[in-house]
């Protein structure tokens, strides 16, 4: 199992990526701004709503005051506990025919109304009873159909008791309000702007040295620098520090994998070597026996060898190579070698591609398959080279696509030609491993490899491999 088919359950990858950090701060942040700012623009109209009813029912007690004053000054020579009619004239709406602006005086312990203003014109003020208090005020529907506010006072002259009640339209006090709460929209509206946009730059600033981070972390993977710049703020250096511990430690054991893989050739390859000599040089049925077998471990474990080595480069960090430059080599190498056969090699690739993985390894692979076709091919070799997005693990791939005019092979051969050491036709020199080692070495990079019939008449080859993200 590739460590790209182990990063990926039921189908789905396991690097989904996620929402950016700074979009999730910003978000949060915008999102708290909003309910703050609407919460305390809710607060302030509500402030000044209550302000505003203090203002007006003061306005409305200094008539009152000032009726109270004109009716005991008429009263004051009376005897009697009945208060005589004020003639009150302090604004002229009180005269004014349903104006908006009335007062009324009664007795508390009847509805029935003593005086009245000019502006009620006979009509009732359907005031509430006013209990014990000395004072209440509300809103309440006027004599034509429109809210008005009304403050009312209890006093007492002798034994007798009166409520005086005084009562203004609230038109223009509501307007004050909702215009007041229309500017408080507009201004909070303007600081919630200023605040996302201070949040985003806050953000954005705050943020940079992840973009510095990620920038050095892809310099490294593009093989452009070697470990990641550590001058970081210090609640991030230690991740740097970290992430170039693990990149020396890989380093680290690939050299040691392959000093083993070396040792291991050098340790099997001379004892093998001497045995095939001793064979040949002997003769008889035992002699090549023991040859023919020595051989065949020859091939095997320079079958496993290949293997080790492949994985253990397949997992250095940081490395990548241009495709283009190592194949156009090859392809120039094959036309020298086959020229007396009279093989014409063609090239194309689309655009600029980069390989996530090392040269030899392209080269080993890329240089299998179209040595392969050259041996097959009757005159001409086909090599393309095209970028891949693979929808399954939404990965940048390319593709490399060999094609010869040569015989072909059937269903059938095509499947046995990638089993190691399997030679279809053995008057072409070769050892069998060349397309199983391809197949393996694609496997271990998370590509694939894979054979059909070609539209030259021969056989097509086709290798899919990691691409480095232009990001």
């Amino acid at each position: 199992m590739t460590p790209e088919t182990a990063a990926s359950r039921n189908g789905q990858p396991l690097n989904k990526p996620q929402r950016s950090l700074a979009a999730r701060l910003v978000f949060v942040a915008a999102v708290w701004s909003t309910i703050a700012l609407a919460i305390a623009g809710v607060f302030l109209v509500s402030l000044y709503e209550r302000a505003s009813e203090r203002a007006f029912d003061a306005q409305l007690e200094v008539h009152i005051k000032a009726l109270i004053g004109e009716m005991l000054a008429t009263n004051a020579d009376q005897t009697t506990a009945t208060l005589a009619a004020p003639a009150y004239r302090g604004d002229p709406r009180f005269s004014l025919p349903l104006s908006g602006w009335y007062w009324t005086v009664r007795r508390a312990d009847s509805p029935s109304i003593l005086y009245a203003s000019e502006s009620l014109v006979g009509d009732p003020l359907n005031t509430s009873p006013i209990g014990q208090d000395e004072a209440n005020a509300g809103f309440i529907i006027g004599p034509t159909g429109d809210e008005i506010r009304v403050l009312q006072r209890r006093i007492s002259v002798g034994d007798t008791s009166y409520v005086i009640a005084v009562a203004a339209a609230t038109a223009g006090f509501w307007a004050d309000i909702y215009e007041f709460g229309r500017l408080v929209a507009i201004t909070l509206c303007i600081v919630w702007l200023g605040l996302i946009l201070a949040i985003f730059l806050q953000v954005k600033f705050g943020l940079r040295p992840l973009a510095h981070l990620r920038a050095s972390l892809s310099a490294v993977r593009q093989g452009e620098a070697e470990r990641i710049d550590e001058a970081l703020p210090r609640e991030i250096a230690p991740l740097a520090v970290e992430l170039n511990a693990l990149i020396v430690s890989n380093k680290e054991i690939v050299e040691r994998a392959r000093t083993h893989v070396g040792n291991l050739a050098h340790g099997l390859k001379t004892p093998l070597s001497v045995i095939s000599n001793e064979a040949r040089a002997a003769g008889g049925p035992l002699a090549q026996k023991v040859s023919e077998q020595a051989s065949i471990m020859s091939t095997q474990i320079q079958h496993h060898l290949e293997r080790a080595r492949m994985a253990a480069q397949r997992r250095v960090i940081g490395v990548s190579c241009e495709t283009e430059p190592v194949l156009a080599r090859l392809i120039r190498a094959m036309n020298k070698i086959y020229q007396d056969k009279g093989i014409e090699v063609g090239f194309a690739q689309t655009g600029a591609i980069r390989f996530r993985g090392e040269s030899q390894d392209l080269e080993e692979m890329s240089g299998n398959l179209i040595d392969n076709a050259c041996k097959w091919a009757g005159s001409k070799v086909q090599v393309q080279v095209a970028a891949l997005n693979d929808p399954a693990t939404n990965r940048d791939m390319f593709t490399i696509t060999v094609e010869d005019d040569g015989p072909g092979l059937t269903p059938e051969q095509r499947a046995e030609a990638v089993k190691r050491g399997r030679r279809l036709d053995e008057t072409v020199p070769g050892t069998g491993l060349g397309l199983s080692i391809v197949a393996d070495l694609a496997a271990l990079y998370g590509g694939s490899f894979t054979l059909d019939s070609s539209s030259l008449g021969g056989l097509k080859a086709r290798l899919v491999l990691p691409a480095l993200s232009k990001e």
